[in-house]
């Protein structure tokens, strides 16, 4: 299993990354590729394209409805729908990209696009709601949404799938999405390989709760449950990295680094 940083500034898109947009991609038995995105925020679609043919993405799951998680399926429906060649104005045999999120998402990607009130997008994209505790499988890949805090409709992600560095096992990536400290959050990252937890806010500056973590609050659930590394990510282009990193290290005891937009890494 590998994890791409599509995109990794928080809130808005800073001057050297997207927003939030993280592939997954892992092998099944037959050797055919699956590739899952996490998130899909502002700006993300362009940095994918360097990565990714748009069209061999196999499903998106998005965390919640803030444009910096979701605005980019706009230009995705517009990809799928108009590509000159591929798109399914041309090709009606093209099966719409399963995209998975919170109850709104489509209703809130439909409005965002200015979508006529009696035209969907099924054509081009097949929603389906989040159930918390329900799994979906990607080919090899298993996704479980837990419920987080966040002032709208939040879901945090743990993805199962084959091991790229010990062959035969599975490995486990856990992604927080938007959250505040909340109990779901350490039986999220339980014993997870990687902990890809955000770090929007810092600490003694942002008091407000309910909305982000600091990198000392991803830190004490990294350490508690017990995750192998942790990967800090969502830091606001007003934000100084080292602060949130230095954070994260006054509480956890394990190699913990900061997402970078195009780092790669395999679990």
């Amino acid at each position: 299993m590998k994890l791409t940083i599509v995109g990794m500034a928080g809130s808005f898109p800073s001057p050297s990354s997207p927003a939030s947009c993280y592939l997954v991609q892992a092998d099944d038995a037959a050797g055919r590729t699956w590739s899952l995105l996490l998130d899909l925020g502002s700006g993300s679609l362009g940095a994918l394209q360097q990565i990714l043919d748009p069209f061999d993405v196999d499903a998106v799951a998005i965390t919640h409805t803030h444009p910096d998680h979701f605005a980019d399926l706009c230009g995705y429906y517009v990809y799928r729908k108009y590509h000159p060649v591929r798109g399914s104005e041309r090709d009606a045999s093209l099966r719409p990209t399963p995209v998975h999120g919170p109850s709104d998402t489509e209703s809130r990607v439909a409005e965002a696009y200015g979508l006529p009130a009696d035209e969907r997008m099924t054509g081009q994209l097949a929603f389906a709601a989040w159930e918390p505790g329900v799994r979906v499988s990607v080919g090899p890949l298993e996704i479980e949404p837990f419920v987080v805090e966040h002032p709208v409709q939040a879901y945090g992600f743990r993805v199962t799938g084959p091991s790229t560095t010990a062959p035969g096992t599975r490995a486990t990536l856990a992604y927080t999405g938007d959250t505040d400290s909340c109990p779901a959050l350490v039986g999220l990252a339980a014993g997870v390989d990687l902990f890809l937890a955000e770090a929007a806010f810092v600490e003694g500056r942002d008091t407000v709760r309910g909305i982000h973590l600091t990198g000392r609050r991803a830190g004490l659930v990294a350490q508690e449950a017990g995750a192998a590394r942790l990967l800090l990510t969502h830091v606001p282009a007003w934000n100084d990295p080292e602060v949130s990193l230095a954070e994260a290290r006054s509480v956890y005891t394990g190699a913990v680094d900061l997402a970078v937009q195009g780092a790669v890494h395999v679990l």
